[in-house]
């Protein structure tokens, strides 16, 4: 299959220190599939110090797709839920119309320290299901498929792949799964979609000859096999992808839309606290001023 294009992304501070590697949306491309947003984060240490929460703020047009290697967060929203954000669970929020949500540090955790790991997408909706009611599906560790294949052993979070389907119910074709690799080990990854990408977490991987640095994403050609390899140590990789989109989508803060006049909308709304608000929080992320070149909270 091969490598289409690579992307190494760049570093963001979502406030207070809290660093994350963002991969989508890039100026060489928008989305792999339906996932608009890439954010990689940590691993990070969390001291008790650390002012790492995300306060409540809105958004629209989206899923959010939370998956951690480690740690944990806590999420609530303006639909009453309450879910502790734990390794190896696909945590799945339909924003729709308009959803509001915090992510924090579990209460647990308050006074010690741990380490948070993870990746956070953003799928955007196609554009029938833009104004959908929010929701929100919690899928545990317990209850994602496994396959060994080859050297590796693939969960698949979302869709289907290897004769195994996930139980997290998507809006169109999605792909995504969490693959490891044995140092020195291979898999054959068949073209599971007409988008595919491949993000190396944690170390180098080769692909069909072509070295892809660790954390870069890499678009791959259509159509093919890949061959993917690990080198002497052990790696982990994502793979994403699916339906590509059904057209462009304008981003604005936490805003995904095929219609500017909808995210100027929701703007408005949320200036006015009309979208909701999230039991138990007083306190929010106000609009920005000025307009981002790209959407900032997780």
């Amino acid at each position: 299959m091969g490598i289409a294009l690579s992307l190494t992304g760049h570093d963001k501070d979502l406030g207070g220190g809290f660093i994350v590697r963002r991969l989508l949306p890039s100026a060489k491309k928008q989305a792999i599939g339906p996932f608009i947003f890439f954010d990689h984060f940590g691993p990070v240490t969390v001291h008790p110090s650390d002012e790492y929460d995300v306060r409540p703020h809105p958004h629209i047009g989206l899923a959010t797709v939370s998956y951690l290697f480690e740690g944990a967060i806590l999420h609530r929203d303006s639909l009453g839920s309450v879910q502790q954000i734990e390794p190896g669970a696909i945590n799945w929020m339909t924003a729709g119309r308009g959803i509001v949500h915090s992510e924090r540090r579990p209460p647990q955790l308050g006074g010690v320290d741990y380490v948070n790991h993870g990746i956070q997408l953003w799928a955007a909706l196609p554009v029938a299901a833009e104004e959908v009611e929010p929701s929100f599906e919690h899928t545990a560790a317990a209850d994602i498929p496994v396959v060994t294949l080859g050297d590796a052993q693939v969960r698949v979070l979302i869709g289907a792949a290897f004769g195994l389907r996930s139980p997290v119910k998507t809006f169109s074709q999605t792909i995504y799964l969490d693959v490891q690799l044995p140092a020195m080990g291979s898999v054959v990854l068949p073209p599971l979609a007409a988008e595919l990408g491949v993000y190396a977490v944690d170390g180098a991987l080769d692909i069909d000859g072509a070295t892809l640095a660790a954390q870069g994403l890499a678009l791959l050609s259509p159509g093919e096999d890949a061959v993917i390899r690990a080198g002497a140590a052990p790696v982990r990789l994502m793979v994403l992808g699916g339906e590509p989109l059904d057209g462009y989508r304008f981003i604005s803060w936490n805003f995904v839309s095929s219609r500017k006049e909808r995210i100027a909308q929701a703007g408005a709304d949320w200036q006015a606290q009309a979208m909701g608000q999230v039991p138990g929080e007083t306190d929010f992320i106000p609009l920005p001023t000025r307009k981002p070149a790209e959407p900032q909270p997780l």
